[in-house]
C-alpha cells in the first residue's frame, strides 16, 4: 500500500516541495480586515466559547516532574485555570478530564484531581480517553452537554505523566498469584509456589505498538513519509522551523497559558518547556533513523517526544460568560472526528478531516487565518500537504472532484507545535485551542483551524472564531469608505446593525441608531 501511495503521488503530485510551494502559497492577508464569510451560528442558538485555558510546562518524560504522580500534576492546571480566570470553583458544574496511560490507582483521575485541587466533592467529574485527542474529546463532551441544556460552565483538560508508566506483571504471573489469592490452605499456597517458572519474572512493558497492528506509529509514519515522498532533508526543516518559532514565541512571551509548578521538595519554579532545542541541518543530518534502519527518515529530532504536562479550559456559554464579567478567548464552533485505515493511512487523519471541517463550516482554506496542527512527526505533517495538495489523492481516496489545497505556511503553526514544545498526550488538545485563540487575537484573525491525527487511524477537526462586533465597532463604521465596507465584510456589518437595533431599546446613542440606518440604506440589512 505504502509503494502504491509512493508510485502515484510521485507520478501525479506537481509540487516537489511541500515547504517550497507552501511558499509561494499566500491567501489574503487580513490585517485590520474581518474575513467576508458569515460568522458562524451555532444550531442551538446558544454560543459555546472558551473563556480561557492554561497548561503546566511541558517536561520531557524523566526529569524534573519525575516524583509526581499523574493526578498531582493535572492539580497544577486545575486549580491554575481557576486562579487565571478568577472563576470561583462553586460556579463550576462539571469536570471533564482525558488521560491516555492509566495510572492504576487513579483510575478517573478527572475525579482525584479536582477533589486534589479544591474543587467541590458535589461537582461531578469523568474521565476520557481517546489516544493523542483526548483533551479535544473533553473538550467537545463539554460542547454537547452545554447545548444539551444540562450544564452551563464546564472543566475540560487533560494529563499524560510517561515518567511512571505502568508496568505490570506478565498474565502467567498474575493468574497464579489471583489462584494464590484464593488458596485456603498452606499445601495449596505451596503447590501453587511450586509451578513458578523463570518466565513468570518478565515483566510486561506499556505497548508501543498499535494492538490492532502490532506496527509502532513511528515505523508507520516512516511509511507514510516515505509514501508520500518526504524527504529527510524536508522534515529535518520542518523540524528545525517547530523549534525556532516555538524558541521566538517562548522569548516574545506568547506562552500566555503557561503556569509555573514547583514540586514538593524542590525549590525551583518550572516555567518553561523543556524540550526545546534550536538545532542546526548539519546536526540533524548526523543522527541515524529511530524505527526504519538504516533507510528511515524518521529520527528523535524530527519526531514528538515522550512528555509529562497537564491542561486546562473553562468551557461556557456566551451569556454566561457576560453574566460573570467574563471576555472568551474564542467561539468553539464546527467540529468533527474521522477515521481511516489505521494500518496505511494512520497519521493522515488532517488530510480527511480538513476539507470535511470546512464544508461543514461553509469556509474555504483562504478563510482560516490561523492553522494549528499537532505535529506528531515531521514526516507525518508534510505527508498530508502532499495529500491536500494531490488532485489524485482527492479523487481516489476521498471521492472528491479536486484537491482541497495545503494550509498556507505563514499561518501554520506559528509558535512552534509538539515536535518542539512536547506532546502529553492527553494535554495537547487543551494547548492547540489556546494557541489557536490567542494567535487570532495577536495576528488580528477570524478563524483557526485544529487538526489533530491520533492512535488508531482516527482524528479531529475544531473551528474556533474571534469576535469581533462590537458598539466600538458600530460608532467606527462610518470612517470606512464604501469600498472599505465591502473589504470589510456585509456580514459583519449586517450583525452590527442587528446588535444596535437591539442596544436601541436599551437607551443606545442616537448617533449609533443613524449609523443602523445607513446600513440600511447601504443595503446591508433591511430589517428596519
Amino acid at each position: 500500500m505504502a509503494l502504491h501511495f509512493a508510485r502515484n503521488i510521485v507520478k501525479n503530485s506537481t509540487t516537489n516541495s511541500p515547504l517550497q510551494h507552501l511558499n509561494n502559497v499566500r491567501a489574503l492577508s487580513v490585517g485590520n480586515q474581518v474575513n467576508q464569510k458569515k460568522t458562524l451560528t451555532p444550531k442551538s442558538g446558544e454560543n459555546v466559547v472558551l473563556v480561557d485555558g492554561v497548561r503546566t510546562p511541558f517536561l520531557m518524560s524523566g526529569t524534573d516532574y519525575a516524583s509526581l504522580m499523574p493526578h498531582e500534576l493535572a492539580k497544577h492546571a486545575l486549580s491554575g485555570i481557576l486562579k487565571k480566570t478568577g472563576v470561583s470553583k462553586e460556579l463550576i458544574e462539571y469536570i471533564i478530564y482525558g488521560t491516555v496511560i492509566q495510572e492504576v490507582r487513579t483510575s478517573n483521575i478527572a475525579r482525584e484531581a479536582s477533589l486534589a485541587a479544591g474543587y467541590s466533592d458535589k461537582t461531578p467529574a469523568h474521565t476520557v480517553t481517546m489516544a493523542c485527542i483526548s483533551s479535544n474529546v473533553a473538550i467537545t463532551s463539554a460542547i454537547g452537554l452545554i447545548n444539551s441544556g444540562i450544564y452551563d460552565m464546564i472543566v475540560c483538560g487533560g494529563v499524560e505523566f510517561m515518567s511512571d508508566v505502568p508496568i505490570r506483571l506478565n498474565r502467567k504471573m498474575r493468574s497464579l498469584l489471583l489462584k494464590a489469592n484464593k488458596a485456603k490452605t498452606p499445601q495449596q499456597k505451596l503447590s501453587l509456589l511450586s509451578m513458578l517458572r523463570p518466565d513468570y519474572f518478565i515483566p510486561e512493558l506499556p505497548a508501543v505498538a498499535e494492538f490492532s497492528s502490532g506496527e509502532t506509529m513511528g515505523h508507520s509514519a516512516d511509511r507514510l513519509a516515505a509514501a508520500f515522498n518526504a524527504t529527510r532533508k524536508e522534515q529535518d526543516e520542518f523540524a528545525i522551523r517547530s523549534h525556532a518559532l516555538a524558541q521566538q514565541a517562548f522569548e516574545k512571551g506568547y506562552f500566555t497559558d503557561l503556569i509555573p509548578v514547583q514540586v514538593p521538595g524542590k525549590s525551583t519554579i518550572i516555567d518553561r518547556d523543556n524540550g526545546i532545542r534550536v538545532s542546526s541541518p548539519e546536526k540533524l543530518a548526523a543522527l541515524k533513523p529511530a524505527f526504519i534502519k538504516p533507510h528511515g527518515t524518521i529520527t528523535a529530532a524530527n519526531a514528538s517526544f515522550l512528555t509529562d504536562g497537564a491542561s486546562a479550559c473553562i468551557v461556557t456559554t456566551e451569556s454566561k460568560a457576560k453574566q460573570l464579567g467574563l471576555k472568551p478567548k474564542a467561539y468553539l464552533r464546527n467540529f468533527l472526528y474521522v477515521s481511516q485505515d489505521p494500518i496505511d493511512q494512520l497519521l493522515l487523519g488532517p488530510a480527511y478531516g480538513t476539507p470535511l471541517i470546512l464544508e461543514k463550516a461553509g469556509l474555504a482554506m483562504k478563510d482560516i487565518d490561523v492553522w494549528e496542527f499537532h505535529e506528531a512527526f515531521a514526516g507525518q505533517i508534510l505527508a498530508n500537504f502532499k495529500a491536500m495538495d494531490s488532485d489524485w489523492f482527492a479523487k481516489n481516496y476521498m471521492k472528491r472532484s479536486s484537491k482541497v489545497g495545503a494550509p498556507d505556511l505563514d499561518k501554520f503553526n506559528k509558535w512552534g507545535g509538539s515536535l518542539s514544545i512536547g506532546h502529553p498526550f492527553a494535554a495537547t488538545g487543551v494547548r492547540l485551542a489556546m494557541h489557536t485563540a490567542n494567535r487570532l487575537v495577536r495576528e488580528d484573525g477570524q478563524f483557526g483551524l485544529v487538526a489533530a491525527c491520533a492512535a488508531g487511524g482516527q482524528e479531529f477537526c475544531i473551528i474556533s472564531s474571534r469576535e469581533v462586533s462590537t458598539l466600538k465597532d458600530i460608532e467606527n463604521y462610518t470612517r470606512y469608505k464604501p469600498a472599505q465596507r465591502n473589504t470589510i465584510g456585509v456580514s459583519l456589518f449586517a450583525k452590527l446593525a442587528v446588535q444596535a437595533h437591539t442596544y436601541s431599546f436599551m437607551g443606545m446613542p442616537a448617533s449609533i441608531s443613524a449609523n443602523v440606518d445607513a446600513f440600511t440604506q447601504a443595503g446591508y440589512c433591511s430589517f428596519r
